[in-house]
């Protein structure tokens, strides 16, 4: 089963996606990996690249179809990404799109804890970013990322332990699999 978790910076989607990737013995993706290892590739530093990937979108183009591959070859895979799960079912790609978001604060702190930056500073570049990328996200794809139609589950990660995230995602997703098969089955 392709699983996607989305989400903006600091909902813990990483931590999630690599907990659910392991309860279901599944491979994972990072797409902030991907981008890091087109930087490499190009010799450019990842600030840096950043600042290029905003005004070229090429970049962003590439990052995506480099995701779309590696899905569309493992149907056992957890891909985690800010917009993979709505690129995904934009494909026609089966998968099980997740978003993970928790409170603005919540996401400042965590932020801020792990880099060891002050919150109020880290919460004003996360609105500018989040502005940046709803803006590119709808121009380039026509995708808003935080249309809860979009995905199957939307889960807010403020005051729930990661485990208990990836148990819930384990949970619907394997239900979700289970009704489909039925509904194959009954069509037959």
């Amino acid at each position: 089963m392709r699983i996607a978790i989305s989400g903006p910076p600091g909902s813990g989607k990483t931590t999630i996606c690599m907990l659910v990737a392991n309860r279901m013995d599944h491979d994972f993706v990072l797409v902030g990996q991907i981008f890091r290892q087109m930087a490499l590739e190009r010799k450019v530093d990842l600030g840096a690249f950043g600042r290029l990937a905003e005004e070229d979108e090429t970049i962003d183009g590439e990052l995506d179809e480099r995701m779309i591959a590696l899905a569309k070859a493992n149907e056992n895979i957890v891909v985690e990404g800010r917009l993979s799960g709505p690129l995904l079912k934009l494909r026609k790609i089966l998968v099980y799109a997740v978003f993970v978001t928790a409170s603005e604060r919540v996401r400042a702190e965590r932020i801020a804890r792990r880099e060891g930056r002050n919150a109020d500073d880290v919460l004003r570049e996360m609105r500018s970013r989040e502005r940046s990328e709803k803006k590119r996200y709808l121009a380039y794809y026509g995708i808003d990322p935080y249309d809860r139609s979009i995905y199957d589950l939307w889960i807010d990660s403020s005051n729930l332990p990661a485990d208990k995230i990836a148990e819930m995602i384990v949970e619907h997703a394997r239900k979700a699999e289970a009704e489909n098969a039925h509904q194959i089955e009954k069509a037959d």
